[in-house]
C-alpha cells in the first residue's frame, strides 16, 4: 500500500493552528466562566417582616437613601387580585413578581392592574422616594427626604413606564414584603445567578405587634382571611390564629437561617428586632446598612434622628403613615394598653417565637405595667457562625 508523505513543515503549520484554536477557546470558556461567577452589578434587599412590626419605618430607611430604589409590598397586587387563595398557594406568584421587581422588569403588573395606569395605581408608591424624584418625577431631588402627601400632590400623574426607567438607574433595589411565611420559598432566588439578594428579617415583640393589628383590625381583614385560607373571606383574628401563623412563621424562618443553613445564605441574611433599632436607631441602621453595601449620610443621620425622637406614640389615624414619633414609647406601648388577659393569650400563642427572637415573658400584670423591668433580651452572640459551617 502506497504511503502519503506530508511534508514535515505542513504538520508543524496545522499543529500551532490546532493549539492556537485550542487556546483561543480555552481563554473564551473561561472568560465566559469568570463572567459567569461576578455578582450582578445591582444589589437586591428584601425586608422580610410581618404586619404591624416596625417594617414601614425600616422600609423609609432604606426608601430615603439616594442609591435605592424601593417598593413598598408590590405583591399586594397578587394578594388583591387572588384573594380566595392561601398564602401558601400564592407564595410563588409572590416570589414570581418580586424576582421581576428586583430584574426591573416592571411588565409583572400587567397580570394585576389595568392596561393605562400611572404611578398612582402601584400601591403605596408615594413610599418609594425613587418613584418621587427624576426620572421617575421632576419635583424632587435624589439626595431629597420626600414626603407621600407631597409626592401624591406632584408625582401622582407620572406614566407607570417611569417605574422600569428609574428602577434600572439605582445600584439598589431595596423591596419591603409582609407575603412571606416559609423561607425556604426564597431559595430559587437566593440561588438565583441574575440576582444578587441578601435577606433582612425584621421581627418585633409579638405581644406589641398585636397591639399595634387593633390599631388596624379593617384594614388587615381581607389579608387574614387568606392567611387562614377562608376562601376569601375576612377575619378579624380575635382569637389571635393569624398571630400565631405571624409567629410560627417567624420561627421557620430564623431557625431555617440559623442551624444548618444551605451555604448560599452565608453573609445573606440578617435579623433584626424593632426593640433593638428604636434604642440604639443610628448602630442599628449603620450594621444593616452596612449588610446592604450602603453608607449613612449626614441628611440621612439628621432625618433619623428626628423621625425616631418625636413626641409621644403618634395617633391612631396614622397607623399605617410614617410620622416622627417617640420610637422607645411605641415599642412599649403594649405595657400600658393591652389588659394582661390578652397578654397571656398572645403569650399562649405566640411563646416559642417570644422566647427563640429574644422577648422575656410576664407573669402577672404588675411584671407588664412595671416599665423598669426590661423584656427585651440582649441578642444571643455567637449563637451561630459561618466560621464553622461546612457547605456540602
Amino acid at each position: 500500500m502506497a504511503r502519503i508523505r506530508i511534508p514535515s513543515t505542513i504538520v508543524i503549520i496545522f499543529v500551532t493552528v490546532q493549539t492556537g484554536f485550542l487556546l483561543f477557546m480555552y481563554a473564551r470558556y473561561s472568560s465566559f466562566m469568570l463572567q459567569s461567577e461576578e455578582k450582578p452589578s445591582q444589589v437586591h434587599i428584601l425586608i422580610l417582616s410581618s404586619w404591624r412590626s416596625g417594617s414601614s419605618f425600616v422600609g423609609q430607611i432604606f426608601s430615603q437613601h439616594p442609591s435605592v430604589f424601593y417598593l413598598m409590598e408590590p405583591a399586594w397586587h397578587v394578594w388583591v387580585t387572588m384573594y380566595q387563595n392561601s398564602a401558601k398557594v400564592l407564595h410563588m406568584a409572590v416570589r414570581d413578581l418580586v424576582r421581576s421587581v428586583f430584574l426591573c422588569d416592571m411588565s409583572v403588573f400587567d397580570a394585576y392592574m389595568p392596561w393605562k395606569r400611572n404611578l398612582s395605581d402601584l400601591f403605596q408608591w408615594a413610599a418609594s422616594r425613587a418613584l418621587c424624584s427624576a426620572p421617575a418625577c421632576d419635583s424632587f431631588q435624589r439626595t431629597d427626604i420626600t414626603s407621600e402627601l407631597a409626592c401624591k400632590t406632584l408625582c401622582g400623574r407620572y406614566p407607570f413606564s417611569k417605574v422600569e426607567e428609574a428602577c434600572k438607574t439605582y445600584s439598589h433595589v431595596v423591596i419591603k414584603e409582609v407575603r412571606f411565611f416559609d423561607l425556604k420559598v426564597l431559595y430559587p432566588l437566593l440561588t438565583d445567578p441574575s440576582l444578587n439578594l441578601k435577606i433582612i428579617h425584621l421581627v418585633r415583640d409579638p405581644r406589641a405587634v398585636v397591639k399595634s393589628r387593633e390599631q388596624s383590625v379593617k384594614a388587615l381583614a381581607r389579608d387574614n382571611g387568606i392567611v387562614l385560607s377562608t376562601n376569601g373571606t375576612k377575619v378579624e383574628d380575635s382569637k389571635y390564629k393569624v398571630m400565631q401563623e405571624v409567629c410560627r412563621s417567624h420561627v421557620q424562618i430564623y431557625e431555617t437561617a440559623t442551624l444548618k443553613p444551605p451555604y448560599f445564605l452565608k453573609d445573606r441574611y440578617l435579623m433584626v428586632r424593632f426593640e433593638d433599632l428604636v434604642r440604639d436607631p443610628l448602630s442599628e441602621i449603620s450594621e444593616m446598612y452596612k449588610f446592604a453595601d450602603l453608607s449613612l449620610t449626614p441628611r440621612l443621620k439628621s432625618w433619623i434622628y428626628n423621625i425616631t425622637h418625636g413626641q409621644g406614640p403618634g395617633k391612631k389615624k396614622e397607623a399605617f403613615k410614617i410620622t416622627s414619633r417617640d420610637a422607645v414609647s411605641v415599642s412599649q406601648a403594649w405595657r400600658n394598653v393591652l389588659s394582661f388577659q390578652k397578654v397571656k393569650k398572645i403569650q399562649e400563642v405566640c411563646k416559642g417565637a417570644i422566647n427563640i427572637l429574644g422577648y422575656q415573658l410576664v407573669d402577672s400584670e404588675k411584671e407588664q405595667r412595671d416599665l423598669t423591668l426590661d423584656l427585651v433580651l440582649p441578642r444571643r452572640q455567637n449563637q451561630f457562625s459561618w466560621s464553622s459551617f461546612n457547605p456540602k
